[in-house]
């Protein structure tokens, strides 16, 4: 862990880099800096993220399944495991938020521990991005959610619409 003043000095350092470029897998650029990747996000130049409470989780979800295929991505050290489908319907029972039916996504998400949702556009392997990461306390992301591509790479305007819409209404709710 950084003592305040290593983290301040780092957090400044990579502002002044992602002015610059914000490419990358945010995962390793945490880890270079000894940050998290909230951290990251947040040091990424205006109008690249947009941060909500994670108590917006349900209605996140609930808007997602109105997106028809995207990719979800789940990134741990070992692993980056993605799926390309439809978000499916899903409702908090106890501690999990749980997804219905039996598709490409499926299982049992520990909602509760959302802390932050952040809304990205930034671009990635010289391509445009827009993801949705859902970070937990310690300020990594229990998963993401990408806007999905056509056949020719490109973003799905439709969908970019949606991602947009919806980082609006809930940032203005916030405010």
């Amino acid at each position: 862990m950084l003592d305040e003043n290593t983290k301040t000095a780092q957090l400044a350092k990579l502002r002044e880099k992602l002015v610059k470029s914000q490419d990358g897998v945010l995962e390793a650029i945490a880890a270079n800096h000894q940050l998290s990747t909230r951290d990251v996000l947040e040091c990424l130049p205006e109008g690249h993220q947009v941060g909500v409470d994670g108590s917006a989780f349900v209605d996140v979800m609930e808007d997602l399944t109105h997106w028809g295929d995207v990719t979800f991505l789940v990134h741990t050290k070992d692993i980056i495991l993605e799926s390309k489908a439809p978000v499916p319907a899903g409702k908090p029972a106890g501690e999990f938020f749980n997804f219905e039916g039996h598709t490409a996504i499926g299982g049992h998400l520990r909602y509760k521990h959302c802390k932050s949702i952040h809304f990205v556009k930034r671009p990635f392997m010289k391509m445009d991005t827009c993801a949705i990461l859902f970070m937990n306390e310690e300020g990594e992301a229990m998963f993401k959610v990408y806007v999905g591509r056509d056949e020719k790479r490109k973003l799905l305007e439709d969908q970019i619409v949606r991602f947009d819409a919806l980082r609006d209404r809930l940032s203005q709710q916030a405010a």
